[in-house]
């Protein structure tokens, strides 16, 4: 691995920080569709998750 790619792994941390801290997200208010907040927010971070997976894992790749 390179050491320009090292940062961009750094992107991992980003789901764990944003849903470690409970207490950050734990609202009723607002809802989405039906959905309270809660739930929502948990599930948003799904696509997001998967796309900055995706980043790290280009920025990483050697194809020989």
């Amino acid at each position: 691995m390179e050491k320009r790619s090292r940062p961009v792994l750094w992107l991992l941390l980003i789901p764990y920080i944003g849903l470690l801290w409970v207490p950050f997200y734990n609202f009723h208010d607002p809802e989405l569709f039906g959905f309270p907040f809660f739930y929502w927010y948990q599930l948003a971070w799904v696509p997001i998750t998967a796309f900055l997976t995706w980043i790290a894992y280009r920025s990483t790749r050697h194809d020989d």
